[in-house]
């Protein structure tokens, strides 16, 4: 019931508060886009559209799990709001680097160094409340095989701590087409609730429930053509709950499932500019991330969606099969 409430509660605040306050907020504030000069060229139309839009989940997601999760919290169970703030802590960071795009009116924001040992420092920190609070091990639990590989901790937290920063820049770099970022994890959303519910993690599901609603809300405004685009403020949050999430439910593993797109666009990223390097300047793909690449081949921005998220959504199932044995 928690769970139920939080998704409608989220999707209603992100929907109705968000779109109603935060939008014609970053609009007065001529919060807009600036389009990178090396992108598709008709993407210059999506110029001026407000960013930071973010915001709006992020409202959406605080208010329910504060008002779903209370009872939780007062039988000790905090494990929701530690995700919350981690997430937020990304958030900001997101904050910080559309603000700089913004008031220098340029796709530029915090410098590539900054953003890591910020996201790096966090990503530390967290893994050392999750540890104390007792919701880490230092077994990595395989999905289908329904074993362990046991590390030892320092290798665990140094490994732990590099995923973290990896699956946050990886769903930042999946934010760049209508709708991508927030359709694709709207089944890793979903994944989170099932396996919560699966496990009795009532908590933690709030979360998820909260994150799932306050995508569905965010994607009535984010979808081809979008009114708003959520920013590096709404992708690090994003990337930093469902890495939260994954880490706290104490499956890292399962995130190279769930977040299968999230890493095929990364993957496509590196190997693009990798290959440019060595070959000195030819390309794998017409353009990168992946998705600009089917862009350059034709595909509408609904199909490349449409797609991707039905690729995201068979993985997040096998994922969902493949953890169902694990014993908690």
């Amino acid at each position: 019931m928690e769970m139920i409430f939080a998704c409608f509660l989220s999707f209603a605040v992100t929907g109705l508060a968000g779109g109603k306050l935060i939008l014609p907020a970053l609009r007065r504030l001529k919060a807009g886009q600036q389009i990178r000069e090396a992108g598709p060229k008709w993407h210059a139309t999506k110029a001026g559209t407000p960013t930071m839009g973010g915001l709006m989940f992020i409202t959406g997601i605080a208010a329910s799990i504060f008002a779903a999760g209370w009872q939780g919290m007062l039988a000790g169970d905090w494990s929701h709001i530690y995700v919350l703030l981690f997430a937020l802590v990304f958030g900001v960071i997101g904050f910080l680097d559309d603000y700089e795009k913004v008031k220098r009116h340029q796709n530029l924001g915090l410098t590539a160094l900054q953003k890591f040992l910020l996201q790096l420092a966090a990503a530390i920190l967290f893994l050392m409340l999750m540890r104390y609070e007792g919701r880490l091990s230092p077994d990595l639990y395989v999905p289908f095989w329904n074993n362990s590989i046991h590390l030892s901790w320092p290798v665990y937290m140094v490994f732990a701590a590099f995923v973290i920063v990896g699956a946050v820049n990886a769903v930042n770099i999946t934010d760049g087409l209508d709708g991508l970022a927030t359709s694709v994890s709207i089944p890793v959303a979903l994944f989170f609730v099932s396996a919560a519910t699966w496990w009795g993690y009532t908590q933690l599901g709030v979360f998820a429930a909260a994150l799932l609603g306050g995508l569905l809300a965010f994607l009535l405004f984010n979808a081809h053509p979008a009114k708003v685009f959520m920013g590096d403020t709404g992708s690090l949050f994003l990337g930093g709950a469902i890495a939260g999430l994954a880490f706290a439910f104490d499956m890292p593993l399962a995130l190279a499932l769930v977040g299968i797109i999230y890493i095929i666009e990364t993957l496509s990223d590196i190997l693009q500019v990798g290959y440019f390097k060595l070959t000195h300047g030819k390309r794998i793909f017409k353009m990168a991330p992946i998705h600009h690449h089917f862009e350059m081949c034709g595909w509408s921005e609904n199909k490349i969606v449409t797609i991707f998220t039905a690729v995201s959504t068979l993985f997040c199932a096998l994922a969902l099969f493949g953890v169902m044995n694990r014993m908690v």
